[in-house]
């Protein structure tokens, strides 16, 4: 199974990626981990985006399309994979789609969690408080949320016209959620492998 989960910020994505990787078998692929991972270590690109971050912004497109390019070169992506946190541009959706062609695979879905901001905003602010996230300042969420709704939505658009997305109401307990996702991609039809493009 080869999946996006793309959703607002907030909406539970992180914690429905494992549950859905570990259903799967497959790795769940959360780019913001990656990043966080960065600053945390204090490597050069994690002292570059760490004030990116803390803006409420995001880095650029070709970080994150190495940092995804790399990762799905992995060999345990070979059964599938969930990609949480990328997509967000239309830059990057055609970087995603050149380098699956390139590797001879296709997506089977994309979900998308969908949320109220408000109760997103409070969800965000409380987490905030108990992880201690310098990123999660209410300016910052509400910088996130905004910039969701103009760069990110309009993309679902895409994926629909496509016959990929798959909507599921992201509010509720962890668990309903996880139904909610898997009795929706259990519907889904598994699409072939195109193979590889010729070089």
């Amino acid at each position: 199974m080869r999946l996006l989960i793309m959703g607002p910020p907030g909406a539970g994505k992180g914690t429905q990626s494992k549950r859905i990787g570990d259903h799967y078998g497959i790795p769940a692929i959360s780019t913001g981990d990656a990043l966080r991972a960065e600053v945390s270590a204090a490597t050069p690109l994690g002292l570059e985006v760490k004030p990116i971050l803390d803006s409420g912004g995001y880095v650029s497109d070709d970080t994150l399309n190495q940092i995804v390019a790399h990762r799905l070169e992995q060999p345990d992506t070979g059964a599938g994979f969930l990609l949480d946190g990328y997509p967000r541009t239309l830059a990057q959706v055609s970087a995603l789609e050149q380098l699956l062609t390139k590797q001879g695979r296709t997506l089977d879905a994309v979900l998308a969690l969908e949320a109220d901001v408000e109760e997103l905003v409070d969800r965000l602010s409380r987490r905030a408080q108990i992880e201690g996230r310098s990123d999660d300042t209410e300016d910052a969420i509400r910088i996130r949320q905004k910039k969701y709704a103009a760069e990110t939505e309009p993309l679902l658009e895409g994926y629909a016209e496509r016959g990929l997305l798959v909507r599921v109401n992201g509010l509720g307990s962890v668990e309903e959620v996880s139904d909610r996702i898997f009795d929706a991609l259990a519907a889904v039809p598994r699409r072939p492998e195109p193979g590889p493009v010729a070089s």
